[in-house]
């Protein structure tokens, strides 16, 4: 055997056993899925809204010129593919006993209307996984955005404003046992926030120096899921009051969940009920407004006193073959205050001239291996008028918007 024959038999040799060695453990790393999404839409009105109208809530209220005529009687038309989406879903080692996983996902939908194309983070947390426990670190969904039965319309609101949405950097321990599981979870504010003195931002929270909470019971078995939850959550709107004075008055806010899902074959039926207070951070209607009562005129110091908004919606959808039926259905209320607000005062609130609003969608979608052409209409009433000194509105007049949307989905 030569020289050099027998130097590559000793270089190549280490590395084949490696290579043996390999074989023998897991691979992991982070594996890329996600999805294409282009929506083209028709409102027959002007529309509150996120996104250049991609983001749908309910129709804007009246608005009269000069002569009456309604301004914001005018159709609107868009096409846009900022929900297009990347998910990395990572996989490691065993660590503290548990099995390891992670997901960072993006999309381009942007953070504010000027950012709208840039990629923003949706989700990015990681799991420790026990036997029968689970602990996840990161952002994601609000514990009140249920993830195993929310509505999957074709619309990229999701039943927005029925639906409480929003994404929140979190802690959250789920234990399970048998078919029951309660979760744990305590979170801070970030892209969905409460409003304010200085507008939407995720100061009031922080200024409470105390984490919002939410403790969540599910009971899963075989194609049923039913559950309830409750949350808790606390803002300081002002440290400093317009007259220049210290202060640090606190909200606190409560909100419940009832949810079920229900699948029986190819139909599945979903339900969700939510009576929440100051409810503006899950993009639902409602916030908070400045008590008529210790309103103190010397120093500005004031109280705070919650809007409470209730909401109902269901969806019932049946998959046959490559076509998928189905029809969303919700509806919320604004309830008011419990007590009178200051005369003259903001309200910080999403839709505080708003007393309910409604919607009905159906949907037909085609799908074949992994493009999905859907069809959506979306019929959406707001109910305008004046609020009283409790929050409540009366004098309503309807206005409705017809929204309909033609959605192409490759999934990869």
């Amino acid at each position: 055997m030569t020289y050099k024959k027998t130097l590559l038999i000793l270089f190549i040799f280490p590395l084949f056993l490696t290579a043996q060695d390999n074989t023998d453990k897991p691979v992991f790393g982070i594996k890329f899925s996600g999805f294409v999404k282009n929506d083209v839409f028709y409102d027959t009105r002007q529309t509150v809204d996120i996104r250049e109208g991609h983001f749908l809530l309910y129709p804007q209220n009246v608005k009269e010129d000069v002569n009456k005529k309604d301004i914001n009687a005018s159709p609107n038309f868009n096409m846009l593919a900022i929900q297009t989406r990347l998910t990395g879903n990572i996989t490691g080692p065993d660590a503290f006993g548990a099995k390891t996983s992670g997901v960072i996902e993006g999309a381009f939908f942007g953070n504010i209307e000027t950012d709208i194309n840039g990629f923003r983070l949706r989700h990015a947390f990681v799991k420790l996984n026990w036997e029968k426990s689970e602990l996840l670190a990161g952002q994601y969904w609000h514990p009140m955005f249920i993830a195993q039965a929310f509505p999957e319309v074709i619309s990229f609101n999701t039943g927005v404003p029925f639906e409480p949405f929003s994404r929140n950097p979190q802690l959250r321990f789920t234990y399970k046992l048998d078919n029951l599981s309660i979760s744990a979870t305590t979170y801070a504010q970030r892209d969905f926030a409460s409003t304010g003195p200085k507008g939407v931002s995720n100061i009031y929270m922080r200024n409470a120096a105390l984490p919002a909470s939410n403790l969540l019971l599910c009971y899963s078995k075989n194609n049923y899921l039913f559950g309830v939850g409750g949350d808790y959550k606390v803002i300081v709107p002002e440290l400093e009051t317009p007259k220049g004075y210290i202060t640090n008055e606190s909200l606190g806010s409560m909100s419940a969940t009832a949810f079920s899902k229900i699948k029986i074959k190819n139909t599945t039926w979903k339900l969700q009920a939510v009576l929440a207070q100051n409810a503006h951070d899950i993009t639902m209607l409602g916030g908070y407004a400045i008590k008529n009562t210790n309103y103190d005129t010397l120093t500005g110091i004031k109280e705070f006193t919650n809007l409470y908004t209730g909401s109902v919606w269901t969806e019932l959808y049946t998959v046959s073959g490559k076509f998928t039926t189905g029809v969303f259905g919700g509806y919320t209320k604004n309830f008011g205050t419990d007590y009178n607000i200051l005369p003259g005062s903001t309200v910080y609130a999403r839709g505080a001239n708003v007393a309910y609003v409604y919607r009905v969608a159906p949907r037909f979608m085609l799908t074949q291996e992994k493009t999905t052409i859907g069809l959506e209409l979306e019929y959406t009433t707001a109910g305008y008028g004046k609020a009283n000194s409790l929050g409540e509105i009366s004098d309503i007049k309807e206005v409705s918007n017809i929204r309909l949307l033609l959605s192409f989905i490759y999934k990869f």
